[in-house]
C-alpha cells in the first residue's frame, strides 16, 4: 500500500471511495509480492499494480464493482489448465487477491496509519479476508507499537491477531494467518491478511569515497534508509551525498557500537565498509561481526587486502564461525569496473542472500525463479 498511498489518501479526504486491491497471498511463481496494491479512483484512473499486467484488466472491472455493491471479495487468479485463454498469469503462478471499497467509513484509521508510515513507526493493518459470516469480511484490527484500534468482530479475535500482528510486524512479514471463526488458534474458516508497515531497512555504508555515493544511490532504488559514515570531515559531506538519508562524521566503530546500543540495527540492516583502511574498517568489522542480527555484512578491498583482513580480524579475536559471516571481496562476480557498476554487484548480492539466489544467469538455472525463502517470527502460539 505504501507506494499507492498518497492517490488513496487524496480519494479518501476528498470523501470518496476507492477501489482497492491488494495481493494477499503468492502460490509459486507471481510477478507481486503480498501487499502490493492496485487504486482505482472514482474517475476511473489507476494507480498501482498487482501483476505487472496480467490480470489487471480483470482486477480493474472488480474493483468496480466492489464499489458499487459495497462487498469485498477474494479471488484467486492463476493458469487454467481448462482453457489457457482464461483469466491468469503467464508466469504460471497463482495469486489470491483481496479487493474492497476504501473510504472513511470503512477505513477510518487510513490517515493515522499514513501519518505512522511517514514518521517511521511500526504499524501493522489486520484485515479479515475470509470469514464464515460475510459481515465480517473487511473488519480490521490496527496494530501498533502499544496500541490497537479496530475490531475484527470479538475481543478474542482481536486479542489473538494482535498477538501475532506483532510478531509479523517485529519481522518485516507481510503474510496471512488463519484462525477459527472466532479467532481460535487451532481452527479455520476465518482468514486475515496482516501487512507490515515497518520502518525501511537500513544500509550503514562506512567509508566516504566515490564508491558509496553510487551505493548510496543504488541503495535508495531498493528502498532503504542510508547512512554514510566517515571520521573525515573534509570527505563525509551531504553534498558529496545527496541520496544519502544522512552523513556521520564520526568513528565507524563508535558510531555503530551506539546505533547497536540503542536497537537501530536488526536483521534487515545492510553493513557495507568501503574504507580500505585497516585502522576504520579492522574496528567497525570486529563490531559488526558480533552483533547477533545483521542481514548483510560486507567490505571491499583485494584478495590480498582480505587475507590481510582476516589475519587482522583473528588477531582481534574475532571466530572462524564469526567471520564465516563476513562478504568479502565485496558483491557478486560481474566484471565490475565503475563505482556505479560496483554498487550494482554490491546491491545484487545484498539481494541474493536475502533471498537465497546464487547469482547464476537464469538462462543456466531450472526450476521456479523465484525462491521460497522461510524467515523466522516470533513465537506467539
Amino acid at each position: 500500500m505504501r507506494d499507492v498511498l498518497d492517490e488513496l489518501l487524496a480519494i479518501w479526504r476528498s470523501g470518496g471511495t476507492a477501489g482497492v486491491a491488494t495481493v494477499v497471498r503468492t502460490i509459486r511463481s507471481a510477478p507481486r509480492e503480498p501487499g502490493a496494491t492496485m487504486v482505482v479512483a472514482p474517475d476511473g484512473s489507476v494507480a498501482g499494480s498487482v501483476s505487472g499486467g496480467c490480470i489487471e484488466a480483470a482486477v480493474y472491472e472488480l474493483a468496480t464493482e466492489v464499489v458499487a455493491t459495497g462487498r469485498p471479495e477474494l479471488q484467486r487468479y492463476g493458469v487454467s489448465d481448462d482453457d489457457a485463454f482464461a483469466v491468469g498469469l503467464t508466469c504460471g503462478g497463482i495469486i489470491d487477491i483481496f479487493t474492497e471499497p476504501v473510504s472513511r467509513t470503512t477505513f477510518p484509521q487510513l490517515e493515522a496509519v499514513a501519518e505512522n508510515i511517514a514518521g517511521h513507526r511500526p504499524t501493522a493493518v489486520a484485515t479479515v479476508i475470509a470469514h464464515p459470516d460475510p459481515a465480517r469480511v473487511g473488519r480490521r484490527l490496527i496494530i501498533g507499537g502499544d496500541s490497537v484500534d479496530g475490531s475484527l468482530g470479538s475481543a478474542r479475535a482481536d486479542a489473538a491477531v494482535a498477538d501475532d500482528a506483532r510478531g509479523l510486524l517485529a519481522a518485516g512479514r507481510t503474510t496471512v494467518l488463519s484462525y477459527g471463526p472466532d479467532g481460535e488458534r487451532q481452527g479455520s474458516g476465518m482468514e486475515v491478511f496482516v501487512a507490515s508497515h515497518a520502518p525501511p531497512p537500513r544500509m550503514l555504508i562506512f567509508g566516504a569515497i566515490d564508491f558509496a555515493a553510487a551505493l548510496a544511490q543504488q541503495a535508495k532504488f531498493l528502498g532503504y534508509r542510508v547512512t554514510v559514515c566517515d571520521a573525515r570531515p573534509v570527505f563525509a559531506t551531504a553534498a558529496r551525498f545527496p541520496t544519502a538519508d544522512e552523513v556521520v562524521v564520526d568513528w565507524p566503530d563508535r558510531y555503530l557500537t551506539a546505533q547497536a546500543e540503542i536497537g537501530a540495527i536488526d536483521a534487515r540492516t545492510a553493513i557495507c565498509v568501503l574504507t580500505h583502511d585497516p585502522k576504520f574498517d579492522v574496528p567497525v568489522l570486529r563490531v559488526a561481526l558480533r552483533l547477533p542480527a545483521v542481514g548483510y555484512i560486507g567490505v571491499m578491498g583485494s584478495r590480498r587486502t582480505h587475507s590481510d583482513r582476516l589475519r587482522r580480524l583473528r588477531e582481534a579475536g574475532l571466530t572462524d564461525a564469526e567471520l564465516a559471516r563476513l562478504a568479502s571481496p565485496i558483491g557478486l562476480d560481474l566484471g565490475a569496473r565503475t563505482p556505479e557498476e560496483t554498487a550494482v554487484s554490491i546491491a545484487a548480492e545484498i539481494i541474493a542472500r536475502r533471498w537465497g539466489g546464487g547469482g547464476r544467469p537464469l538462462s543456466q538455472t531450472a526450476g521456479p525463479i523465484h525462491h521460497e525463502v522461510h524467515h523466522d517470527v516470533p513465537a506467539t502460539r
